[in-house]
């Protein structure tokens, strides 16, 4: 064997990161991070997590990877990665840093007929995919093989090698749900070529934001192309915190809370055979991706960060400092203020965040935002207070968006004054309102956070809405009978993004919705043309504005199925236009 290259990889040497999986591939999208685009079978697109709507005592959770997939893309089609570690995990104790469970997920690739070039001809597959699952409930310690040979579905090539005699002989949709497995404790398992679930048109966000585009139409740049998937739908008793009650006490049940993230890894060195053309790994495994939020590395960090953002676990986050600069001031704030650069943004109009919010908050990029209430009496028994979470919320001055954005994202949000919708504070931002989430899971960085208690908003409800957590404060702000209490009720779309994630949820509108201070807001730290004492309704041009801002692309190119898996099935090369 000759050795062509050897890379040793560190977790933080990460001008090589990648470099051990360097592979000759297809451009794609939504790739978050420069090295990692690189490697796209090992690359994070989403994440959902989700209460099955049709089997409310699970948890659907969805990782995918191997962005924008053409349909078309043969000979050589997309699948699962062989020596990649493709990981799920769950966290639900904020008192330990770490996994309480996790699934493990590896795959093996055959050839059944390497005499043709087809993928697919008289009833043989290559590159013929199966995994196997393993799941941890001990922090990594041990492993235990729940699913042992499951099926991965072949990509959807087209009508004659999936349905016809000289294909497979069958349908897509008979292979998907024949590929959904039942594992060993429990769990359905389901892996393999789906439609991208995901829905926003890249082509304008990227084009220093000209999302809605301002000339020309919008389209979907995920559209029409396919990820790979891996699926699983998991008892609600196998992901409960240790000492939860088997039944929660509220629908907002602080022990149901649970974080969820996904990642990648590959071993740390590659060595190629230049006679064979095979290769060898070995070495400690490396993460080279992960992804929790949606839209955190693509649109909040910068990209002289990105690398290693993707290279340490959101419990590594707890020891770290160096992003939290970019929650508490992230740059797309820099175009929703017309002190700033405002007006070189003209999509996000709309979008303007609170500069005198009630007279005397200034949410600006590096202004005080909350933070001159620090120590006031007012903060007693609030999460703002030092003795609650106040050191975590109120950090220091110049952090304007700590008690917003920073906690949607790093901590989850509490079920504690100011963290209520403003619906009964009588002008009091600081005063009690409804509750309307409590995903607080204050144990890492970059989680997507759900409490499994909340009861699920059914898809053909009239009010169900892909504005999520928006659109159940827009409900229980302004409609009867939910305005008229205090009282904790289930309002709808409290089981949307950002608690949980689910399918149908337009998380590029709420997210930029956020960024433009919807969310302070909701809590009463209303828009600047409200004037306390003089303006009537808390409605104003400005907040109108925000809540009807529309990037243009605000539901995905296909129907979701109403079952496990819930996604789409993939789009063929054939039927692409």
């Amino acid at each position: 064997m000759q050795k062509i290259f050897f890379v040793p990889l560190r977790r933080f040497c990460l001008a090589a990161l990648l470099l051990c999986a360097a592979l000759a591939v297809r451009a794609s999208s939504h790739r978050e991070a420069p090295l990692i685009a690189n490697d796209p079978l090992a690359d994070n697109t989403d994440v959902y997590a989700f209460r099955s709507p049709d089997n409310p005592n699970t948890i659907t959770i969805i990782a995918c990877y191997i962005p924008t997939e053409l349909p078309h893309g043969g000979p050589n089609f997309h699948t699962f990665g062989e020596n990649i570690r493709y990981e799920i995990h769950v966290d639900n104790d904020p008192a330990k840093p770490g996994d309480e469970v996790t699934y493990r997920f590896t795959f093996t690739r055959v050839n059944e007929d390497p005499s043709t070039f087809f993928r697919v001809r008289l009833g043989k597959e290559n590159l013929k995919v199966s995994y196997r699952c393993e799941r941890s409930t001990d922090g990594g310690k041990s492993w235990q093989t729940i699913v042992g040979n499951g099926k991965v579905p072949p990509p959807y090539i087209g009508a004659r090698s999936i349905e016809s005699p000289v294909g497979l002989n069958t349908t897509y949709a008979t292979l998907m749900q024949q590929a959904i497995t039942a594992a060993s404790t429990g769990e359905q398992v389901f892996c393999g070529p789906v439609d991208d679930p995901f829905f926003v048109d890249l082509g304008g966000v990227f084009d220093l934001g000209n999302l809605p585009r301002q000339n020309g139409d919008f389209r979907d740049g995920i559209g029409q192309f396919n990820c790979h998937a891996i699926a699983i739908q998991v008892p609600i008793s196998t992901l409960l915190k240790a000492g939860a009650p088997a039944t929660p006490a509220s629908i907002l049940d602080p022990n149901y809370v649970i974080g969820v993230w996904a990642s990648a890894s590959r071993r740390a060195t590659r060595t190629l055979n230049i006679a064979g053309g095979g290769y060898n790994d070995s070495g400690d495994w490396v993460q080279v991706s992960r992804l929790g939020m949606p839209l955190t590395n693509e649109a909040v960090i910068p990209i002289g960060y990105k690398d290693y953002w993707n290279a340490i676990t959101p419990y590594d986050e707890l020891n770290d400092t160096v992003l939290d600069q970019f929650f508490y001031n992230p740059e797309l704030a820099l175009y929703m203020d017309d002190d700033l650069f405002g007006a070189a943004v003209p999509s996000f109009s709309k979008l303007r965040i609170q500069r005198k919010s009630l007279g005397a908050f200034d949410f600006g990029y590096g202004k005080d935002g909350l933070y001159p209430l620090k120590g006031n009496p007012a903060l007693a028994g609030t999460a703002l207070d030092d003795a609650v979470f106040g050191t975590l919320l109120l950090p220091g001055p110049g952090k304007a968006r700590s008690v917003d954005l920073w906690p949607i994202f790093h901590t989850g949000v509490p079920n504690l004054a100011p963290y209520q919708l403003a619906t009964g504070k009588n002008g009091n931002p600081l005063a009690t309102g409804k509750p309307f989430i409590h995903n607080f899971l204050p144990n890492g960085g970059d989680m997507l956070r759900l409490n499994m208690a909340t009861p699920v908003t059914p898809r053909n409800d009239p009010m169900f809405s892909s504005g999520g957590i928006i659109a159940a404060a827009v409900i229980g702000l302004t409609q009867a009978p939910f305005n008229t209490s205090t009282a904790l009720e289930f309002i709808p779309n409290m089981d949307g993004f950002p608690n949980g994630r689910r399918l149908e949820d337009d998380v590029t509108r709420i997210e930029l919705q956020a960024v433009a201070g919807v969310a302070l807001a909701a809590v009463g730290l209303w828009y600047d043309d409200f004037i306390p004492g003089q303006t009537a309704s808390p409605v104003t041009p400005k907040l109108v504005d925000v809540l009807t801002y529309d990037t243009g692309v605000s539901s995905n190119d296909k129907a979701f199925q109403t079952s496990f898996p819930y996604l789409a099935t993939p789009w063929s090369g054939t039927d692409t236009e």
